[in-house]
């Protein structure tokens, strides 16, 4: 069992096997999401998150989560009432963040997978999951009920934050993932002190709690053996995660006469190029941002027909420049500004290759 100080007199955070569990010698006030005894206000000691184990199967889990979280706190050997959270991520390791500030303190504590990363108000297929993104946050002070309640919002917003940073992207749609589909948070506190009212971002307190919070997401999120979103991880990669992996570029663009090359071979000149060429990847990946912008409406109307505009973008960087018009290739299922600088670079880069 590992043990370590958090933010208060007599808190601490113990490891124990599966279950990662804040500990406190008195009452904590808590607000919370969590899937047992969570759902509002409540007064307990202990705060655990569990780590589904190998041998319990997504069904069981599903169809009785209550009885596997209790039966893992059983390992802590104690008996007292708690609010618990489930995760499939490795607990271990988890992020621990604390900061203070005058009579202020705050911890955080974050498990972070992100296999099934989303953003709000998608539409979402449920499947089996794993990951979850679950937060303890504890204040050592004296938040009354809605401040208590303002900074599980402002923890929220830092997650959103953490998960941008890292270029989190949705599972479902590739878009900026603002969480997982599973995920839970506990906010604590101690009662120590003045009352305090204000918890937004803006506030003293939700400042500690953001920049805690933030920072230890994206440690979590980092660090995790699910998901694989550390921050250096390959162009290749990240592009899958928009949704556009080098199979489905090379077939769309095998389609292109002028390119005049097959997908196989467009695959494997692509992850060259990607992996190899850092000025291609930059360009590669610059475009995609570009038309994401132009998706969302963030690009100015006078920028024009965004083909012709690609072209020229592709033209700039190119060795020869593009023999074709904008308006060919219809049939390519890629957004109009990539799908020109692709074309455009890959055009002198092949090109270049034959001579």
């Amino acid at each position: 069992m590992k043990q370590f100080d958090l933010v208060g007199k007599g808190i601490k955070l113990v490891l124990k096997e599966n279950v990662l569990a804040v500990i406190s010698d008195s009452e904590l006030n808590t607000v919370s999401s969590a899937i047992y005894n969570g759902g509002g206000l409540k007064k307990t000691k202990i705060i655990i998150n569990t780590q589904v184990t190998d041998e319990y199967g997504d069904r069981p889990l599903h169809d009785n989560p209550q009885l596997f979280i209790t039966e893992s706190f059983k390992k802590l050997g104690r008996n007292d009432n708690f609010v618990g959270m489930v995760t499939y991520a490795n607990i271990a390791d988890f992020a621990l963040v604390s900061k203070t500030s005058d009579d202020l303190g705050v911890s955080v504590i974050a498990t972070a997978g992100c296999t099934h990363a989303e953003t709000a108000g998608e539409k979402i297929v449920v499947q089996p999951i794993a990951g979850t993104i679950n937060i303890i946050v504890v204040i050592d002070g004296h938040p009354d009920e809605a401040c208590l309640v303002s900074c599980l919002i402002t923890a929220t917003e830092a997650k959103t934050a953490a998960l941008r940073e890292l270029d989190v992207r949705s599972r479902y749609s590739g878009s900026e993932a603002t969480g997982t589909v599973t995920d839970a948070m506990v906010v604590a506190e101690t009662g120590n002190g003045p009352k305090i009212i204000y918890g937004g971002p803006a506030s003293k307190l939700g400042q500690l709690v953001a920049s805690c919070t933030r920072q230890a997401v994206k440690e979590a999120v980092s660090r995790s053996r699910i998901g694989g979103f550390a921050p250096q991880r390959s162009v290749v990669q990240r592009l899958a995660e928009h949704h556009l992996s080098v199979k489905r570029l090379a077939f769309e663009l095998s389609k292109v006469p002028s390119l005049n090359t097959d997908a196989k071979t467009l695959s494997d000149f692509l992850t060259r190029k990607l992996n190899e060429e850092p000025l291609f990847a930059s360009l590669v990946f610059a475009a995609v941002k570009i038309s994401e912008d132009f998706e969302q409406g963030l690009v100015p109307a006078k920028f024009g027909d965004l083909s012709l505009l690609g072209k020229h973008f592709a033209d700039l960087f190119a060795k020869k420049h593009s023999r074709r018009s904008c308006n060919e290739d219809c049939d390519v299922n890629l957004p109009p500004f990539l799908r020109q600088v692709l074309v455009g670079l890959l055009e002198s880069a092949l090109s270049e290759g034959k001579n």
